[in-house]
């Protein structure tokens, strides 16, 4: 079995081995998978090479200030008229988190997938998955380091996005002393850590605001009080004029509850389907729950979608969590 470093270094091949790459990352990113996307891509333009970045939707707005954001294409807005021979997946727990993008993929493209979730089944032909890191991030601030290629204000604001956003702001028990060395390096080129924990943390549009009052207004916990769940239906995103943006870190609210083992948050997609998220106190590994049911993510953060009506889902999935606890 290889070492972390011998991927990395088999990362490092494929990145100077081809040109001409597709960037892509998971459907609705969130700030690890913006900020890994953003930079492979500068890291690629430090070597010289030609790439697009690509994602089946719009990124949040809250992180169009990063280096080179606005040229993440949407293809649900714009689509390309090519298909690319050598793809870098990033942040994708699973080869179908990458979307409609899989339609850029030539048949036998190659593909380079640099991910940090434990449920990632290797499915590229280049693979550096390191599970107990805390971020996507956190890996490619190792291969930049790796490259020997001179770190700047830019790419170091886009790893500390990184870092920031999936450790809950340095909260989660991911955040190891690595994380913490890391960040104090990326502070030290000049990352301003107190703005980027205000804009990408603390601040919220009236519409997050909006959709956080009607979901709470669901809020219900099970008869023991340690499973909590709320959820939001398309009739809330209307009228709110909320994004789906707007819903991250609700699921917080009824897993931060004094007793709850574990928070759900429902997502009413469309008539029959549902997305679900978890998040864990420890007790429940949720990657393990949303795995068996075509999901993933970590031991304490996950998700997936079924099929079905929420009045259906919401007791199929808190008897699930129930039972293992």
């Amino acid at each position: 079995m290889q070492t972390y470093e011998q991927a990395l270094q088999q990362g490092k091949d494929f990145l100077l081995e081809h040109d001409d790459y597709l960037i892509v990352s998971h459907v609705q990113p969130d700030g690890d998978a913006v900020s890994s996307t953003l930079t492979v891509g500068w890291l690629l333009s430090c070597l010289g090479k030609k790439f697009t970045m690509l994602n089946e939707g719009p990124i949040p707005q809250r992180m169009h200030f990063l280096w080179h954001a606005d040229q993440i294409v949407n293809m649900s807005e714009q689509p390309l008229d090519r298909k690319f021979n050598a793809v870098i997946c990033v942040d994708c727990a699973d080869f179908q988190r990458v979307g409609l993008t899989e339609n850029y993929f030539a048949e036998n493209a190659a593909i380079l997938n640099i991910d940090h979730h434990p449920t990632n089944n290797g499915y590229g032909s280049v693979n550096v998955i390191k599970p107990d890191a805390a971020a996507t991030a956190e890996i490619l601030f190792d291969l930049l380091e790796m490259m020997d290629v001179p770190v700047d204000q830019a790419v170091a604001t886009a790893i500390y996005t990184g870092l920031l956003t999936d450790t809950g702001g340095f909260r989660y028990s991911s955040t190891s002393p690595k994380v913490m060395a890391a960040a104090s390096r990326l502070l030290g080129y000049g990352v301003d850590g107190p703005h980027l924990a205000e804009t990408l943390l603390e601040g919220m549009t009236l519409s997050q605001v909006k959709v956080l009052k009607r979901a709470l207004d669901t809020l219900a916990l099970s008869e023991d009080g340690k499973v909590a769940w709320v959820y939001v239906t398309p009739e809330d995103m209307i009228a709110t004029g909320a994004a789906n943006e707007d819903l991250e870190g609700i699921v917080n609210y009824p897993r931060n509850i004094h007793g709850v083992e574990v928070g759900i948050l429902f997502k009413q997609i469309n008539d029959n389907a549902v997305k679900v998220s978890m998040r864990s106190a420890g007790k429940v590994d949720v990657a393990a729950l949303a795995h068996a049911f075509g999901g993933g993510g970590h031991v304490r953060a996950a998700g997936c979608r079924l099929d079905g009506r929420l009045d259906e889902i919401i007791p199929r999935m808190v008897e699930q969590v129930r039972a293992e606890l």
